[in-house]
């Protein structure tokens, strides 16, 4: 929980209110933490060269329309960056350009002076200080970005003493993750980064890094130069999945692109675990290609899904289709039925010869 300075700082204020209303910070991940320092956010793209003020957003119609992403914030000699938690707008841009858009940061030790006068402090961490430690130690790449995923998931507006400007677009309800918020997600804020549990569990982790080994395999970076038979041009592989997911939650996804004749996901034959990877068959060719451009990469049960037309997989996906009809099923029987005509003619043999 913060608490803003409203009166000292109402510009800024406002522009983080209405931000906040406006959903504008669902989903935008923590992509710069520095220990013992800050931990900024606000960022729609997770860039950490995006976004833009309310008043950017506004329409043009509306009097309180900026034509610049960035405002000049208000400066106030008796707010600065002295405690661990304070919550200060990150100014970006060069010259005239130069000011606050929708970017901020939490500072992450106290004391920090020699961001005064850079940067617009303008409230602070009332409720929460676990929740900053934690993010102080976070695991980070050598650009700052946490290993595992730290995110806004939703926020919630107590108090507001400002009218909202002309023009504000305000949803009814918190809005779905961008395809592009999806895409840049690395490990999901619940997996694990290392292996713990007892037996059961550490079989269970085998098991799924197995699957997933295997799912990996399969997944076709290049594809093949060529191919005997041409692919199914209607039939995505989907790999990379969650072994949570089933085929009725695929196919329930998928479904908005177009009909689907079949969905399944692949399977172990003698454990049952997911594979992870999974065949869709679109009855036309134009929907397996809009759902092939919508879905690669996107988030599907804390997942990055791949989708793809693969040459590589096409007989695979023929094989698969063969097993399940009735005549794949009889030619196994058949086969079954000759290799059982075999064998007990191997026995009579040898037992013939002794």
């Amino acid at each position: 929980m913060v608490d803003l300075e409203t009166t000292l700082c109402p510009i800024l204020s406002l522009n983080f209110i209405k931000l906040c209303k406006a959903y504008r910070y669902n989903f935008c991940s923590f992509h710069n933490v520095i220990q013992d320092f800050i931990a900024q956010t606000g960022d729609p793209t997770d860039t950490g060269a995006g976004g833009s003020s309310i008043f950017h957003l506004l329409p043009r119609s509306s009097p309180a329309y900026q034509p610049t992403p960035y405002f000049v914030p208000e400066t106030n000699p008796k707010l600065k960056h002295k405690d661990t938690g304070t919550l200060s707008m990150a100014i970006a841009g060069e010259g005239d350009q130069r000011g606050c858009g929708s970017q901020f940061f939490f500072t992450l030790k106290e004391d920090l002076d020699y961001l005064d006068g850079k940067h617009a402090p303008f409230g602070r961490v009332i409720e929460g200080e676990d929740t900053l430690s934690k993010i102080n130690e976070a695991l980070t790449d050598q650009q700052g970005r946490p290993l595992r995923d730290i995110r806004i998931r939703h926020v919630v507006v107590l108090d507001d003493p400002f009218p909202d400007p002309e023009g504000l677009d305000i949803p009814p309800s918190s809005p779905v993750p961008t395809a592009a918020q999806l895409a840049s997600l690395r490990v999901g804020d619940e997996e694990s980064l290392e292996e713990s549990g007892d037996p059961e569990e550490v079989e269970r982790q085998r098991r799924e890094r197995d699957a997933r080994a295997q799912a990996l395999t399969l997944e076709m970076v290049g594809d093949l130069p060529f191919a005997d038979v041409a692919p199914p041009e209607n039939v995505l592989f989907v790999c990379k999945l969650n072994q949570v997911t089933t085929s009725e939650d695929l196919e329930l996804i998928f479904s908005r692109f177009g009909e689907i004749l079949s969905c399944e996901i692949i399977r172990d034959q003698k454990t049952g675990d997911s594979l992870q990877y999974a065949f869709i068959e679109f009855r036309e060719r134009a929907d397996a290609e809009r759902a092939y451009l919508k879905m690669d990469n996107v988030l599907v049960d804390d997942r990055r899904i791949h989708v793809d037309f693969s040459q590589s997989v096409s007989k695979l996906h023929n094989s698969w289709v063969f097993n399940k009809t009735a005549l794949g099923t009889a030619v196994r029987q058949e086969a079954v039925a000759a290799a059982e005509e075999e064998l007990e003619a191997e026995i009579s043999c040898l037992t013939w010869r002794t």
